[in-house]
């Protein structure tokens, strides 16, 4: 690599010829000026015109000053996290920023949490950048940017904590119907007995099924009022968590060749062992089909109500829970489905019923802003 400048020393002979010195006063005044170091202002120079002393007081080696990042243009929304930023005033040449992001359990004592962890981004050439995909599953996340030059990169800003509000919950095995095969975020139905079986001729459990399952460590059979799990033709499992307040939201989407599904919300305790989603006034869901024709229905108290739009592949489902709203989303056309507005007077657990399906919890979480076109 070929020097920015190079240095020039100027010896010096005593009059005798006994010393001989070599006089780096210049060279150190001119290393002095340089910027190395973030918010260092270069010192005046008495030497205007020349070249060499310009490049030395010039911003060309500036270390950037750390960014500022500007919270209230931040925005949290469906999984992804919008992070704005201004540069410092003052800085020399920016090329590009850096960005880290990391998951934490509380928002005060951004310092004390350590290097470790952190994931990057690199070469951002805006003052703003998204953050997508992210899955909320922890109360904050922390951000923070700085920004670089040829020179070298600055200190980093003072971290934010960016609240996600996260609501995260798992399927409680304890109320799984038995032809239904629990794995982390996914439900699978699995019919026994005879090949070929149609869920539509199966009108009671397989009593002599071996399958097993473990009981949520927050919720189990006994909380649904001492029932055992669904049997027949109501193929659903519920979540493990309640919502007693506030305003939340999920996502799922079908996988594989999927044939119908219903998501939505229940009162835990009052669904019976072959009570299906929707057809008490307990339970509220949207009801989806690609069985021999397309249907999307929202379903309550029994009845049903005909929605004039193709079956989603990825369902938002936002419970406000004091305000008595439950809406479905139809997330990758940004459309709400419908909404229901009722009283809840009591804890809701999400709800899932599948048939010949895979069904994948995408994403638990709540946001700040929800988009509904």
């Amino acid at each position: 690599m070929a020097p920015a400048f190079r240095m020039a020393t100027r010896p010096a002979v005593s009059e005798n010829m006994s010393q001989f010195t070599v006089d780096f006063s210049g060279e150190k005044a001119g290393l002095l000026r340089l910027n190395f170091l973030p918010g260092q202002k270069p010192r005046p120079s008495s030497r205007h015109g020349n070249s060499y002393d310009r490049l030395l007081t010039g911003s060309l080696f500036s270390v950037p000053r750390a960014p500022e990042i500007d919270v209230s243009s931040c925005i949290v929304r469906d999984n992804c996290i919008t992070v704005t930023w201004r540069p410092s005033d003052g800085d020399g040449p920016i090329e590009r920023y850096d960005l880290e992001h990391r998951k934490a359990n509380h928002g005060g004592a951004l310092r004390a949490v350590g290097e470790a962890g952190w994931e990057k981004i690199s070469d951002i050439t805006d003052t703003q950048v998204t953050l997508s995909g992210l899955k909320f599953d922890s109360p904050f996340i922390v951000v923070r940017v700085r920004a670089r030059n040829k020179a070298a990169a600055g200190d980093f800003s003072e971290p934010v904590a960016m609240e996600t509000k996260a609501f995260t919950f798992g399927f409680d095995t304890a109320t799984a119907h038995a032809e239904l095969k629990i794995q982390g975020d996914t439900v699978t139905w699995e019919p026994q007995g005879v090949k070929g079986h149609d869920a539509r001729l199966r009108g009671k459990e397989n009593k002599n099924s071996s399958r097993s399952a473990t009981p949520s460590p927050n919720k189990t059979a006994g909380s649904r009022g001492g029932r055992e799990r669904f049997a027949g033709e109501s193929y659903t499992v519920l979540g493990d968590q309640e919502i007693n307040g506030g305003c939340h939201y999920w996502e799922l989407r079908p996988l594989a060749d999927w044939k119908s599904l219903s998501v939505g919300v229940a009162y835990r305790g009052s669904l019976g062992r072959f009570d299906q989603l929707g057809k008490s006034s307990t339970s509220w869901c949207l009801y989806a089909s690609q069985w021999l024709q397309s249907a999307l229905a929202a379903k309550h108290g029994n009845r049903a109500k005909a929605l004039d739009w193709p079956p989603p592949q990825r369902i938002g489902v936002y419970c406000d829970h004091d305000n008595g709203e439950l809406m479905f989303i139809d997330v990758d056309r940004l459309r709400l489905l419908h909404i229901f507005r009722s009283r809840f007077l009591q804890p809701l657990v999400p709800a899932f019923t599948v048939s010949t399906i895979v069904l994948q919890q995408y994403y638990c979480r709540s946001t700040i802003e929800l988009l509904l076109y």
